[in-house]
């Protein structure tokens, strides 16, 4: 990963927890990791659990969507197990997983595509 694609992941970040705040969610977790690999927000909205893939793109490059295949929702899934029974002590809790869309325009603007319920398991 390149120092500007770091740069911009991060800023689109910074940006997804202040969108998210903005939408109702409570941040729990930033960045949550375990060995089976990391999501990037855990919140709380609407009495659930909600853990966050968040992709950020140039405005003009590829559907951030697309970034969140099946591979990686596998992980996600480990990931989501792994921090409820850490946090909670069991997996049997309401919960969902979103992925967030965050676009830079050239000016440094960035827009949000939130997509709840983006995929099951």
């Amino acid at each position: 990963m390149s120092l500007l694609s770091k740069r911009l992941g991060e800023a689109g970040e910074a940006f997804a927890v202040d969108f998210l705040k903005s939408q109702g969610y409570e941040l729990l977790e930033k960045n949550y990791r375990a060995k089976c690999g990391e999501v990037d927000i855990v919140a709380r909205e609407a009495g659930l659990i909600v853990f966050i893939e968040v992709k950020t793109r140039q405005e003009d490059g590829w559907d951030a969507f697309e970034a969140v295949h099946p591979k990686k929702q596998q992980t996600l899934y480990r990931v989501a197990q792994h921090f409820l029974l850490q946090r909670y002590n069991t997996v049997d809790i309401n919960g969902r997983f979103d992925v967030l869309a965050v676009y830079a325009a050239p000016d440094g603007a960035f827009r949000a595509d939130l997509l709840k319920n983006a995929f099951f398991r």
